[in-house]
């Protein structure tokens, strides 16, 4: 993901301010929620259901839907947690994917950045993971605890920060599976770079990702 995590506070979308708050009657309760689709990440350590973002977020939604459709992620592994050293912990993210297996991974997609989705780097949140914006394929983050420093900085000076991670989805069910892979002992001599030392000694297997068919009576 990215190199520094330094932490700030997500923008808050100023839509909410547009009108007077004596004009605002409207129940709140009563507003649409967006639209999602739920999937379900059958792992060795267990099931994590996520529900992705397909109306705020389509392109990268779509994306890691085209993904589970077509099998490219059964049998891939969560391969990766990093650990940081501020809050409580447990703390940081796992990550998991295609690595770039070219029997798997399909084209890199147009970014969506944060400050267009209105999706942030919360507790929960999946963010695909990338090079330069535009790069991302198939392989993607779960945030532990908020994360907010991988939201888009439009104001940076920083390409990179200006564009920032692309949030597409939320854990729904399963952050004790989330935390348990978290939790595994890495290998010390894995990984390259900065990346080194957060590499999963055993990584956890992805047997199956599936959409989770909604049952009505």
């Amino acid at each position: 993901m990215v190199r520094g995590m330094t932490k700030r506070l997500a923008l808050v979308p100023l839509a909410l301010f547009a009108a007077p708050l004596a004009a605002q009657d409207t129940d709140i309760g009563a507003l649409p929620t967006p639209a999602s689709e739920l999937v379900v990440l059958d792992t060795t350590a267990g099931d994590i259901t996520v529900a992705l973002e397909t109306e705020r977020a389509p392109i990268t939604a779509a994306n890691f839907l085209r993904y589970v459709d077509e099998d490219r992620f059964d049998g891939i592994v969560f391969y990766r947690a990093m650990s940081l050293d501020y809050g409580e912990p447990p703390n940081g993210l796992i990550q998991a994917g295609t690595q770039n297996d070219p029997d798997r991974i399909l084209p890199g997609i147009a970014h969506e950045p944060t400050s267009e989705t209105g999706l942030s780097h919360t507790d929960g949140a999946l963010s695909m993971a990338r090079l330069d914006p535009g790069t991302a394929t198939g392989d993607f983050s779960i945030m532990i605890k908020d994360q907010t420093g991988l939201d888009a900085m439009p104001d940076s000076d920083d390409p990179n920060e200006r564009a920032g991670y692309a949030v597409f989805g939320y854990v729904v069910d399963g952050m004790d599976v989330v935390h348990a892979i978290h939790a595994m002992p890495t290998d010390p001599d894995k990984g390259e770079g900065w990346m080194k030392g957060q590499m999963l000694a055993d990584p956890v297997v992805i047997v199956d990702a599936r959409r989770l068919e909604q049952v009505t009576d």
